[in-house]
């Protein structure tokens, strides 16, 4: 195994020089770096990643826990988790809570039996009062909605935000009669609290009504419901001309339902959803959505978690050990409202 001696020694500079390169120091010259990362591929320079670990007290391996793997947000999203930890030479263990509280509890007070050194989660059931009462030290980087005050990074997207922009769209269409569908009854859904207090947000803005019947709440957030969902809400005596969905697989579901009706998709209904996953930009037609930057939510997490296993206030970029970050996000324009994709 080459070792960073022998780096050292090809590029005609000092052990702590190459250490210093390969860990990423800054305060190296960009001469003496490019003379040691030439080296460093010369000798095919492969880092110990477990010598290196245990010497810092460390496993090198980090836990993501989301609600549900099979559904395709957050199935990009753990891919994309992956690249960005596998950067730093970390494996992620990935865990599923299916949005059980007790399950998220036991998440906070330690993953399972598994040595760990961080855990990046996306709570959808646990409260305040779970974070307070957590006794587990293990680093600690929250996603989705701000629910939970306490000490740790969280990376959100502004889903009330985001769900004002496309009900506007549909607005901007023409539409007066736009459904929702996606409301949850369950406590602790707070995206789903978010989604619709955009939708209503824009409505006001638009001086259209609210209409408590043009509201339809889903158990889940699966095909199958957005497909019942949209039975109920052609079977109204004046079904509604447009609909927003609040994720994509809640759409699909939809879409499918207006179209096996003989409806045509935008002229008789638009359809729109929120997450931009694959299926959506290959369905027939294309579908309208919310696209949050996943890349940037994996990124920002995994450089969270990174600051706080390190101990630091402050990562490389200049990012508070406890801070709120909003992650950017986009309408995407396609068949599905407008008849056409835009660019």
């Amino acid at each position: 195994m080459v070792s960073l001696k022998d780096v050292a020694q090809r590029a005609g500079v000092s052990v702590k020089t190459v250490s210093n390169v390969v860990n990423g120091y800054a305060y190296v010259s960009s001469g003496t770096r490019n003379k040691v990362e030439a080296a460093l591929a010369e000798l095919d320079y492969r880092p110990n990643l477990s010598a290196r670990n245990l010497r810092g007290g460390r496993t090198g391996v980090i836990a993501l826990a989301v609600p549900e793997l099979d559904a395709p947000y957050f199935a990009e999203l753990s891919r994309a988790v992956i690249e960005a930890a596998s950067e730093r030479g970390w494996m992620v263990l990935i865990d599923q809570t299916d949005g059980e509280a007790e399950h998220e509890r036991r998440l906070l007070q330690g993953v399972r039996e598994q040595s760990v050194d961080g855990l990046i989660l996306s709570p959808v059931a646990i409260e305040s009062d779970d974070l307070a009462a957590r006794t587990d030290d293990t680093p600690l980087v929250l996603l989705g909605e701000r629910v939970l005050d306490g000490p740790a990074h969280h990376i959100a997207v502004d889903n009330q935000r985001a769900a004002r922009e496309v009900t506007a769209h549909l607005v901007e269409l023409g539409h007066t009669r736009i459904a929702a569908i996606g409301a949850q009854e369950r406590p602790g859904m707070g995206t789903a609290r978010l989604r619709l207090a955009g939708y209503r947000e824009a409505l006001r803005d638009a001086a259209l009504p609210y209409d408590e019947e043009l509201v339809v709440f889903t158990p889940s957030y699966r095909r199958a419901d957005g497909a019942e969902a949209m039975r109920r809400l052609l079977a109204l005596p004046q079904p509604p001309r447009a609909v927003f969905c609040f994720n994509d697989l809640l759409a699909l579901g939809a879409l499918r339902t207006a179209l096996s009706r003989g409806l045509r998709v935008p002229q008789d209904v638009a359809i729109a959803g929120f997450d931009d996953i694959e299926d959506g930009r290959y369905s027939t037609p294309t579908l309208t959505t919310v696209s949050p930057d996943k890349q940037q939510i994996a990124r920002t997490a995994v450089e969270a978690l990174h600051a706080r296993i390190g101990g630091g206030v402050r990562t490389r970029r200049g990012l508070p050990a406890e801070q709120e970050v909003v992650a950017r996000h986009r309408l995407v324009v396609r068949e599905s409202t407008a008849g056409t994709a835009r660019p």
